[in-house]
């Protein structure tokens, strides 16, 4: 949990700024290079992060918005500068960002619903089973 707390620069090195005319996706090694936090410690970040999420591009590579590497620079500035725990940082986030957290959804109503869409499913597969074929 360490690596959650501080990741700071070796002193020879600084953060990059992203240019104003900044791209709409980013490798994850450049989410790295701009806000000077380990790819490790990103990945790990993502796993605690609800509303933090990389995609996938074609070849597999892991790729991150530029709206998340703007919450990535927030999530470091605010546990450096404000040596906020993680649970701290995320109601930040939150907060500053529009974010809202998912409220819980209880786990009978979430079986009901599986249910019906069962049941629904179900039915759409036996009336394609009767339907003609034709062709």
């Amino acid at each position: 949990m360490l690596a959650l707390v501080k990741n700071r620069l070796p002193e020879n090195q600084t953060a990059e700024k992203p240019s104003s005319s900044a791209k709409l996706v980013y490798r994850i090694e450049e989410v790295g290079r701009i806000s000077g936090v380990p790819i490790e410690t990103l990945e790990i970040w993502e796993n605690e992060l609800p509303f933090l999420n990389s995609g996938r591009t074609a070849g597999g590579r892991k790729i991150f918005r530029r709206k998340d590497l703007d919450i990535i620079l927030r999530i470091k500035a605010l546990l450096e500068e404000k040596s906020l725990t993680l649970a701290g940082v995320k109601r930040k986030i939150e907060e500053e960002f529009g974010l809202t957290p998912s409220a819980p959804v209880h786990p009978e109503k979430l079986r009901k619903a599986l249910c019906l869409l069962r049941e629904e499913l179900q039915s759409i597969a036996a009336a394609l089973e009767k339907k003609p074929k034709t062709g």
